[in-house]
């Protein structure tokens, strides 16, 4: 039963932990890299009317806030699990990524952009967060 309830509370708060590095990212990221004048990045709407006036640093932080909430939920997922820690590491991988395919599909980006975080920001940093926790983590 322990084995079970840790595998549920690694699932809930790799994606919890993930999803908070990924939105403290995404908040974070146009203080420091501001969009251009008159650019209303907290809408979709917004974003889509002036998504052609972004240059390719504005997409740095997203990047970020997807590859590093990922790697981080999975590394949680990682510790957290009994058992088949990998498997926990990815499923939040893969829940990140059906995140990015959905995101993708509602939010505009450009083609490049779009690629390099489906291919890049999910299921290879859940792999980095594997090789990563059983280096760090002691076994139970």
């Amino acid at each position: 039963m322990k084995t079970i309830l840790r595998g549920v509370l690694a699932v809930v708060l790799g994606a919890f932990i993930g999803g908070i590095v990924n939105m403290t990212l995404v908040i974070v990221g146009p203080r420091i890299i501001p969009p251009p004048p008159g650019v209303d990045m907290t809408t979709t709407a917004g974003l889509s009317a002036s998504i052609h006036l972004l240059r390719s640093q504005h997409f740095i932080f997203p990047f970020l806030a997807h590859a590093l909430g990922t790697l981080v939920g999975a590394l949680v997922a990682y510790r957290i699990a009994v058992q088949g820690r990998a498997g926990f590491a990815y499923g939040i991988g893969v829940l990140f990524l059906v995140g990015g395919i959905s995101a993708a599909f509602m939010i505009p980006a450009p083609a490049w952009f779009v690629v390099l975080d489906l291919g890049v920001a999910y299921l290879p940093m859940a792999w980095v967060a594997v090789r990563l926790g059983s280096r760090v983590f002691i076994r139970e």
